[in-house]
């Protein structure tokens, strides 16, 4: 019996295995040719496997794409709690650690600008569905982000009447900003440091004189 299991489990892997790469090929084209100019042709293509072979893991190309849009999202997330939101106990500890998770973030949108397209671009063009699913990722982010907020007000880091939830949202659109930025300049690595600075300043010092 201990050999039909051992079969089984492989088996398992494998299919486990084939739908990884399948969402990896999605994602590859997704974001090279656009979800509404791919087929899915393009995507057993790109990984040499008929259509047979695809529709055994996915119904159709929507199906395909609320995977890609959840691994997407599960990588971006991952980055932001890294951290635990009450790991610092003075200004400079919380300000260093709201850099970490910034140069983690933005390293990501210089080194995957693909998923930069998918999350901030494709994901909100798909159909009305997708596009809130894609905001809900959006909303993920403004949650995590408002944990350290709060963590940060709560040592007094941070003013005592801060809107966590408002400067939350404020945040992923400075994280959006950055990523759509990246997507086209000329040194995304310097490009990212000046984010990196820009954004952490606003934060703690603010723009006023």
């Amino acid at each position: 019996m201990s050999g039909v299991s051992t079969a089984a489990d492989r088996a398992a892997e494998r299919a486990e295995q084939r739908r990884a790469d399948i969402v990896h090929a999605a994602f590859k084209v997704f974001t090279q040719r656009g979800y509404h100019a791919t087929g899915i042709a393009d995507i057993a293509g790109e990984l040499g496997i008929g259509h047979g072979t695809f529709y055994r893991y996915f119904e159709n190309k929507r199906d395909i794409l609320v995977h890609v849009l959840a691994d997407a999202a599960q990588r971006l997330l991952s980055v932001i709690d890294f951290d635990e939101p009450g790991d610092t106990d003075s200004l400079a500890e919380y300000r260093a650690q709201t850099e970490r998770i910034c140069h983690r973030l933005f390293t990501l949108f210089a080194e995957s600008p693909e998923l930069v397209r998918l999350l901030f671009v494709e994901g909100l063009a798909a159909d009305p569905e997708l596009t809130e699913l894609t905001l809900g990722t959006h909303r993920a982010i403004a949650e995590g982000t408002a944990l350290y907020l709060r963590n940060g007000v709560h040592k007094g880091f941070l003013p005592a009447d801060l809107d966590v939830e408002v400067t939350a949202h404020a945040l992923v659109g400075v994280i959006i900003s950055c990523g759509l930025s990246l997507l086209t300049a000329a040194d995304p690595v310097a490009e990212r440091d000046r984010w990196i600075r820009a954004g952490t300043r606003v934060m703690f010092d603010g723009i006023a004189h």
